[in-house]
């Protein structure tokens, strides 16, 4: 049986990737301050900007057939205002993370992000154009993806995007959800448009690339390239909330700490052919969490 290591286990992703992974392999993940309880897997408490020799130690003693690091700041406008703390984690515990991996000859597979081009496209992103960050949230992942470029051919990168799902870790859903739930006001962006991508979606490309021993560099999203706003009204309609509490708002109306790129739709359809494996439109991707909630 293969092994993993998921580093940032107790996340919207890593926790996906557990509870779809664990029949077929050996899971080691770590996690911070949300202790991993489940049965059946190896949970290691490891802080990554606290003790970066941690996270060393732990991959040359588990010795992974892969390692998994979901492991980024979740805030753009964080890694704006401290940009040494964005440096630490997306660039130096990237280069211990890919540097012990090649020493061990495990297969690293490493998240990006749509945010390392300038959104001045009309038309989705292909693997092939060309990066030009406009914050240093996107800045610290490019360079991070030359990084696990460099160090080893068994490595996979993964650009993926405003990932969501039936999770307590999908931000964005979650606060649509239950803010329209409490009839309170929300406020998207109308000028900010991603593809989003169901979590369900993005770990199963994970291991479908496990499986068949690929490497490079790849788009992971969903097929619909839409605003906030526009990503509001869908939620509301689904989950019979009160749309007239969603009131757009634009980059300039609502100043954030660092600049966004207006429009940074990724195209997946290199990683789609390659696996065999479809990611679901919008409209998909909110009725499958829309019926996972009926199960809670």
């Amino acid at each position: 049986m293969k092994s993993i290591l998921i580093i940032g286990g107790s996340g919207l992703v890593g926790s996906k990737l557990i509870e779809y992974a664990i029949p077929n392999y050996e899971i080691h993940a770590t996690f911070n301050k949300n202790n991993i309880d489940l049965s059946g897997i190896c949970s290691h408490k490891v802080d990554l900007l606290a003790d970066r020799s941690r996270v060393i130690s732990l991959i040359k003693s588990v010795n992974p057939d892969v390692v998994i690091n979901t492991a980024a700041l979740s805030s753009v406008d964080l890694c704006e205002i401290d940009q040494n703390l964005a440096n630490t984690l997306h660039i130096d515990v990237t280069r211990d993370i890919a540097t012990v991996c090649t020493d061990i000859n495990s297969k690293l597979i490493h998240f990006s992000t749509d945010a390392v081009f300038d959104g001045k496209s009309d038309i989705k992103y292909m693997e092939t154009d060309i990066p030009n960050p406009v914050n240093h949230y996107g800045k610290t992942r490019l360079i991070a993806e030359d990084i696990i470029t460099k160090s080893s051919d068994l490595n996979v990168i993964l650009r993926t995007a405003v990932v969501y799902g039936w999770h307590t870790g999908s931000r964005f859903t979650n606060w649509i959800i239950h803010a329209l739930s409490e009839k309170r006001m929300v406020d998207p962006f109308s000028d900010q448009y991603n593809t989003p991508t169901l979590v369900d979606d993005l770990v199963n490309s994970i291991l479908k690339i496990v499986e068949m021993r690929i490497s490079g560099l790849y788009h992971a999203v969903g097929k619909t390239c839409i605003s906030r706003y526009d990503f509001a009204l869908l939620l509301a309609d689904k989950f019979g909330l009160d749309k007239n509490l969603i009131k757009p708002v634009t980059s300039f109306d609502k100043r954030q700490d660092a600049p966004r790129p207006p429009k940074t739709c990724l195209d997946a359809q290199k990683l789609e052919r390659l696996i065999g494996y479809t990611f679901c439109d919008i409209e998909s991707g909110i009725s499958f969490i829309h019926d996972r909630s009926k199960l809670v």
